[in-house]
């Protein structure tokens, strides 16, 4: 259980990282991609306070699967 709440803590911080930790590579790949590119789009292009929710819900499913893989 402590290894699940440690791995979405890690994947909330840096989406991605709790589905690597696990042995989900290529989904933490993913995650960590789609996360940078919706932060760029945040910061240069949009700079609307609608892409960091996008970017905050990308951040929270991260977590809620690296908890569910890891349980």
């Amino acid at each position: 259980m402590a290894n699940a709440i440690l791995s979405a803590i890690l994947s909330f911080i840096i989406p991605g990282l709790g589905q690597v930790i696990n042995g989900e590579i290529p989904r933490g790949i993913i995650l960590f991609v789609l996360a940078v590119i919706m932060g760029l789009i945040a910061t240069f292009i949009f700079q609307s306070w609608i892409v960091y929710i996008i970017d905050f819900v990308i951040s929270v499913y991260a977590a809620y699967d690296a908890y569910m893989i890891a349980k």
